[in-house]
């Protein structure tokens, strides 16, 4: 009888595990690779937490074509070890990958991954470029690029804030400055890019080493070139040395604006107090600042839903890395994965080419529009939303620009450098 009883309960159990099996297929194993320690830790955590976010609401949402959503986080912590980490996940069957908050670590992540044959599909570095061969194909960059950013300083400057003080920009003379690496590089050339195309005054590029600033001999080889606007693409210790010098020394400008990764963030602010009044950023959204009336009706409702969550499950605000992550998850598994023919590299490529949703689809207030392979934006994000931010008081920021996104006015305050 004993026996009986067991043998029924070993078949049961097989068949049990055997149906469990037929209606819990395997899940979709996704990389993810940030920095989630080191000097790009707070940023990088910031940008996976978005990522995660998005898998779970897709997950409870019940997967991609009845398949869950599975993270392989890896913590690079630098480029040096982005290549390992990509072979890493391709020796474990992994084909798409995610990653990865500073353009240090996606430049060789995007292209290891290009050479092992896996889809790189960066959330949120500005200044990273895949090899040409593979943009559009093995590489898509959902946020908006270096060059997009720094081209959308200078025109904020050339064709909003130069009417209002009443001076032509083809007047005044801007300058750049930029830390000399991927993301300075490329950030900085858009800048320039945009100096010529709208045909103004062009007063010079300084590039400058990030491990040996002096930021007061900078800004003393700055001077003489005598710029209007100076446009400054630099990280967060370096870019405040650098206000705070260009304020000592009472660099005499019109305007000064920055960018991603220092200009725009919280600590800046903080950290100048009323040194900061009066200075723009060019950046993507942060949560606190997204006016909802800007996005689309599926965007309002996922911004609804991820912004409570996340401050739930992180105890804060997105920060524009946090929601660009998210965003940039959320196009991939709810849009583009769906409609792919299978999970492969090139099917997820085509069906990624495929889809185009409007500005404001996305919680960010982007849409999505792949430039094609074989073309000069091949692989970037053609709706990619950025911003203008201005420091209105000690500590405190405001969207200015454009008007879809905008909180406060354009106030063109004096600065004293």
């Amino acid at each position: 009888m004993k026996r009986t009883l067991l043998l029924s309960i070993v078949i049961c159990a097989s068949t049990i595990a055997s149906v469990s099996c037929s209606h819990d297929p395997e899940p979709i194993r996704i990389g993810a690779v940030y920095p989630l320690s080191g000097s790009q830790g707070p940023g990088g955590r910031d940008e996976y937490r978005g990522v995660q976010l998005a898998v779970r609401f897709v997950d409870e949402d019940g997967g991609v074509g009845g398949r869950q959503v599975v993270l392989e986080p890896v913590d690079v912590a630098s480029g040096d070890e982005a290549p390992a980490a990509i072979d890493g996940l391709a020796d474990r069957g992994i084909g798409l990958v995610l990653g990865s908050y500073g353009s240090t670590i996606s430049q060789p992540a995007a292209a290891e991954a290009a050479r092992r044959g896996l889809l790189f599909w960066e959330t949120g570095a500005v200044g990273s470029m895949a090899p040409p061969d593979v943009a559009g194909s093995l590489f898509f960059r959902v946020a908006p690029s270096g060059g997009v950013l720094g081209s959308d300083a200078v025109s904020f400057i050339a064709r909003r804030l130069a009417p209002m003080l009443h001076r032509p920009a083809t007047t005044l003379r801007f300058g750049v400055v930029s830390v000399d690496d991927v993301y300075g590089r490329s950030v900085g050339a858009g800048a320039v890019r945009e100096i010529r195309a709208l045909g103004l005054r062009f007063a010079g590029r300084v590039a400058y080493d990030p491990r040996h600033l002096d930021a007061g001999a900078l800004v003393s080889r700055i001077a003489p070139s005598r710029p209007d606007v100076l446009f400054v693409a630099a990280y967060l210790h370096d870019g405040i040395a650098l206000r705070r010098a260009m304020v000592r020394q009472r660099l005499p400008l019109v305007a000064n604006i920055g960018t991603s990764s220092s200009y725009c963030m919280p600590a800046f602010g903080r950290k100048l107090g009323a040194d900061a009044v009066g200075v723009y950023a060019s950046d993507k959204l942060d949560s606190e600042y997204v006016d909802p009336s800007g996005l689309t009706p599926s965007g309002r409702a996922i911004y609804r839903r991820a912004s409570p969550a996340y401050e739930e499950l992180y105890g804060g605000e997105m920060s524009a890395a946090a929601l660009a992550g998210f965003s940039s998850a959320w196009a991939l598994l709810h849009d583009v994965l769906p409609s792919a023919a299978d999970l492969t590299p090139s099917s997820v490529a085509a069906a990624a080419l495929r889809t185009r949703l409007p500005i404001g689809s996305l919680p960010n207030g982007s849409g999505l529009d792949f430039g094609a392979p074989g073309t000069a934006a091949a692989g970037s994000n053609l709706r990619a939303m950025s911003v203008i931010w201005e420091w209105v008081a000690p500590g405190e920021r405001a969207v200015v620009w454009p008007p879809r996104f905008a909180t406060d006015p354009v106030d063109p305050i004096r600065i004293d450098a």
